[in-house]
């Protein structure tokens, strides 16, 4: 889930992705100058992500406030447990995990991670945030398939985020037109994740939603307290994903106009 300052990491990587590349700005009176520091048109390009990230956070912020407030038969842990082990996946375990809504679950270890609030908290907030990973453990033991394919591309997604940003910039800086290109074939495998990351997310909250009724945890007509919890999380990726398409195709655009200005 993410935080109430940002999108937390996927489950199961262990940093942060980047979901944009650098705001650069170029100089005037240059048609083919390479963009530096600050572009506006850039920032205009990507105004509707960011505007749509600033509102899911606000509403991330509000439903879990509001949501904390309302009691829950069960704990996160309990809750989490109880749906595991109804879908058969007794092999995963329930852990504690320090900090503020950094709940995961790690496919490679097969560990459901928690935070303090939400590990203990017997509130609708936490127990929907609970179901929510659980539901990525019961993808993940039911081999989920976009759940494989987002797993498969973590470490791609991790290259593309690093080494491609550098090679960008690089590119960027020397003029070498075909680095800056290499940096963003690799910036575009963070993308692919990303997008393929957006239905596993849907997905997961989807069977929370079902198993949190259906295993009696949540009565119906609390739910619209936990869907408006999950709904306002769904957002932020919805934001992160569509960042992250309109920052790649805005320089692969740049690139290829100063291409053909250099071949007119």
């Amino acid at each position: 889930m993410p935080t109430a300052s940002g999108q937390r990491a996927a489950d199961g990587v262990p940093a942060r992705i980047p979901t944009k590349l650098p705001v650069l700005f170029r100089p005037p009176g240059r048609r083919n100058a390479m963009p530096f520091f600050f572009d506006p048109a850039y920032m205009l390009a990507i105004a509707p992500a960011l505007l749509l990230g600033m509102w899911a956070q606000y509403r991330v912020r509000s439903t879990f406030t509001s949501a904390s407030g309302e009691p829950a038969p069960l704990s996160g842990a309990a809750a989490a447990r109880h749906i595991l082990d109804s879908a058969g996946a007794t092999d995963v375990a329930v852990e504690r995990v320090p900090g503020q809504l950094t709940d995961h679950y790690d496919p490679r270890t097969k560990v459901l991670r928690l935070s303090d609030p939400v590990y203990s908290s017997r509130s609708l907030a936490a127990v929907g945030i609970a179901a929510h990973e659980a539901g990525h453990a019961i993808q993940d033991h039911s081999g989920y398939a976009l759940m494989t394919l987002r797993n498969a591309a973590v470490g791609m997604a991790n290259v593309g985020s690093g080494i491609g940003l550098t090679l960008f910039m690089m590119g960027l800086m020397g003029s070498i037109r075909p680095l800056a290109w290499a940096g963003i074939a690799l910036f575009a495998a963070t993308v692919f994740f990303q997008v393929v990351n957006l239905p596993v997310e849907i997905d997961a909250s989807n069977r929370a939603k079902r198993q949190l009724v259906a295993l009696g945890i949540v009565p119906q007509a609390d739910m619209p307290h936990v869907n408006g919890v999950l709904n306002a999380a769904a957002w932020t990726y919805v934001a992160a994903t569509l960042q992250s398409v309109l920052t790649l195709v805005y320089y692969a655009s740049w690139l290829s106009h100063g291409e053909r200005e250099s071949e007119g």
